[in-house]
């Protein structure tokens, strides 16, 4: 069976056709968690753009929570270690995603498929680093055209948004370790194009005591144990 047939074999998948009639137009935003929705000018992710994340794939994945549970279907591919338990404490809906993760030596095809087939799709690091300018450019003319939106786990050539991750720290433990980790502090930092120039700078926890992102809170006071990576 071809790629885009498999692809649209999943229940709730359209094929490319189907999506030019009914796909929801460009410039309308899919939602995002609460506590994400300042990183966005739209305060969501608004369709037919690229957005590339750098320093958390859990950020990345916590992108996905409101959307899927509102309808949207994802896709997942490059990311063959993704661990679906922590995606489903981010609160991603797992009924509303599809897993490719090798895409093997026809990634391009697999990529346009996707875009073509679902709301939102996840591209994993070393597949974004691969990808040349002169394709990412086109593959950045086809999720405009169809009205999806693309997040890359790492960084991506002419992205219409930049978000970063930085300050990572866990909450819970003692300078000298010991306690119970309770959440992770960090730092998301986002800028673009367009209405997307003025930086944004938003405290979150991820994960949240309950697994998932919430609002961050001020650090001063606080006993906290800084962690790289």
């Amino acid at each position: 069976m071809a790629i885009p047939e498999a692809l649209t074999s999943i229940p709730g998948v359209q094929t490319a056709s189907q999506l030019r009639e009914d796909v929801t137009h460009p410039g309308e935003s899919l939602p995002v968690a609460p506590a994400l929705a300042g990183l966005f000018p739209a305060d969501g992710l608004r369709r037919g753009t690229t957005v590339s994340v750098t320093g958390s794939t859990s950020l990345v994945l916590a992108l996905l929570a409101e959307a899927t549970k509102a309808g949207s279907w994802a896709a997942v591919t490059g990311l063959p270690d993704l661990g679906l338990e922590a995606a489903a404490e981010l609160g991603v809906d797992l009924d509303r995603i599809a897993l490719v993760p090798r895409p093997g030596a026809e990634v391009v095809a697999v990529l346009s498929a996707l875009v073509d087939g679902f709301d939102l799709v996840v591209l994993g690091p070393v597949i974004a680093r691969g990808v040349r300018p002169q394709v990412a450019r086109r593959l950045a003319g086809r999720v405009r055209n169809r009205g999806a939106v693309l997040l890359t786990v790492g960084s991506w050539p002419g992205a219409e948004l930049e978000v970063r991750v930085s300050g990572r720290r866990w909450r819970g433990a003692t300078s000298d370790g010991y306690g119970h980790l309770q959440a992770r502090e960090i730092v998301a930092t986002s800028q673009g194009r367009g209405a997307a120039v003025r930086q944004a700078v938003v405290a979150l926890q991820l994960p949240g005591p309950g697994g998932a992102v919430v609002a961050g809170e001020p650090r001063s006071g606080r006993r906290l144990v800084e962690v790289a990576g």
